[in-house]
């Protein structure tokens, strides 16, 4: 199993990191109606140019293996906090479960923190 780790490590690092891209090119799809459902949760419509970038941004570094660690860890804790302000209704089965899914990949996230993005990423190749 260990001859898989670097291509296993980079189909990964694309997998959490394709929720993010998308995530991002479509709330500047719907501009409109994520920033009112933002509102409706009590956060300030003006942070979605801060969100976009962090999910498309930080998605990119974590995808190319670019920054890794910060990246991951800056998505870590996005997607935490999103868990936190959005999907709190336990009530809600659905919402239940979105928020699991957040820390489920929070902690997958946190694994690339510690462990790094493998041999297949611009951090090992400009490590040497």
């Amino acid at each position: 199993m260990e001859q898989f780790q670097p291509l296993t490590a980079l189909v990964g690092r694309i997998l959490l990191a394709s929720m993010f891209i998308m995530a991002g090119f479509q709330k500047i799809g719907a501009y409109g109606g994520t920033q009112q459902y933002m509102e409706f949760f009590g956060v300030p419509g003006s942070l979605l140019p801060l969100v976009i970038l962090t999910e498309i941004g930080a998605g990119l570094l974590v995808a190319a293996g670019l920054f890794t660690r910060l990246a991951a860890l800056a998505l870590a804790g996005f997607t935490i906090v999103a868990a936190l302000t959005f999907h709190r209704d336990f009530a809600d089965q659905v919402q239940m479960l979105f928020f699991v899914k957040n820390f489920a990949i929070a902690g997958g996230l946190l694994m690339l923190v510690a462990f790094g993005p493998g041999a297949l990423s611009l951090d090992s190749r400009r490590a040497g």
